[in-house]
């Protein structure tokens, strides 16, 4: 069912950040963790390969401004069809 402004979508949100970075929340073990938590969801999903594809041929650029990091958003499947899965 489309939502009010047309079809519920996942994406999936690429920020630029580094572990080294003052502000970067979380430990190595942390990180590691949630990449491969990530990872396998993707995985579930079936969408790993697109969002390998879409990182390396995106025209979409992170960075860090005075106003915070732009993400790379990847859009993966549309939510009616992961209801309907799961």
């Amino acid at each position: 069912m489309a939502g009010r402004f047309g079809k519920k979508r996942v994406y999936l949100q690429v920020m630029w950040k580094f572990l080294e970075q003052k502000s970067f929340p979380l430990s190595e073990d942390e990180y590691m963790a949630q990449l491969e938590a990530v990872a396998e969801y993707l995985n579930i999903w079936g969408v790993a390969d697109l969002v390998r594809k879409e990182i390396k041929t995106t025209k979409q650029q992170m960075h860090l401004s005075t106003v915070g990091a732009k993400c790379i958003s990847i859009p993966l499947i549309d939510a009616d069809r992961l209801e309907q899965e799961w």
